[in-house]
């Protein structure tokens, strides 16, 4: 049982939610930090919600059963679209979920569409189409699966030329001329930011959540005191493991940044 009263969890279905967490301890440095990463059953893109649910909550158990968590970060887009409806029926402490950059996005040109690349699952969700009809935005979103991303993340293959390969396949019927912002819609995205950029024009940002998950995540707490201590334990499916063992994916995140 981790004794620390006040622990931030970031959770994800992978090392996806990594991207999350970093940004977290740049404004929120002095917190502890538990992240949960359930890569053994990895990717929830192509699972179905049911599956996604169980999965979610009894990860969310185990943290509970582990730790006095100040808050919990659903850093994964997949999770945050089908359960985390449920986890704030059942939970009393602040659950931040993940949001793609939509308004952000549309508000840079009122004329043209946004691509939103995310797994098939978040692309399919109700919460995007959700999020799309309150922005009066419907016919300006256009969607696009990289759900492959997620495994090429997963297994640290950041610049291959499968990875290129499948890019350039996947984009290879995006009509530019109409797009005005691209939104990445999964937290595994941003470590191929750079390597999006050879199939994205360079006139067109790239967008993600994060910095509206994390703002989100600073209105609803308590900062810790300066004076505190920070610390940081890793799960990987609820076995607890060195973080050293995220050293490839935290250099990956520096390469890009």
């Amino acid at each position: 049982m981790n004794h620390h009263p006040s622990t931030l969890a970031f959770f994800d279905s992978g090392m996806g939610g990594l991207t999350v967490l970093q940004e977290a301890m740049q404004w929120l440095p002095q917190e502890h930090y538990v992240y949960f990463a359930d890569s053994e059953n990895a990717p929830y893109g192509t699972k179905s919600s049911a599956a996604i649910i169980q999965l979610v909550e009894e990860a969310v158990c185990f943290l509970v059963q582990h730790h006095a968590l100040k808050a919990l970060i659903i850093a994964c887009n997949t999770a945050t679209s089908v359960a985390i409806k449920n986890l704030r029926a059942q939970y009393n402490f602040p659950i931040i979920g993940m949001e793609p950059a939509l308004k952000p996005a549309l508000a840079l040109a009122p004329d043209k569409a946004v691509l939103v690349c995310a797994t098939e699952k978040t692309l399919q969700a109700p919460r995007l189409q959700a999020l799309a009809t309150r922005l009066e935005a419907k016919d300006r979103i256009l969607r696009l699966s990289l759900q492959e991303l997620v495994s090429f993340a997963e297994q640290g293959e950041w610049d291959s030329p499968a990875v290129h390969q499948y890019l350039q396949e996947q984009f290879r019927e995006v009509d530019w001329g109409t797009i005005q912002a691209v939104v990445l819609g999964c937290t595994h995205f941003p470590y191929y930011r750079k390597v999006l950029q050879h199939y994205v024009p360079s006139h067109l940002p790239i967008l993600d959540g994060h910095a509206g998950t994390i703002r989100q995540l600073q209105a609803r707490i308590t900062p810790a005191p300066k004076e505190q201590t920070p610390s940081f334990v890793y799960y990987r499916s609820k076995k607890l493991l060195p973080t050293a063992d995220l050293t490839p994916f935290l250099k990956q995140m520096e390469a890009v940044s």
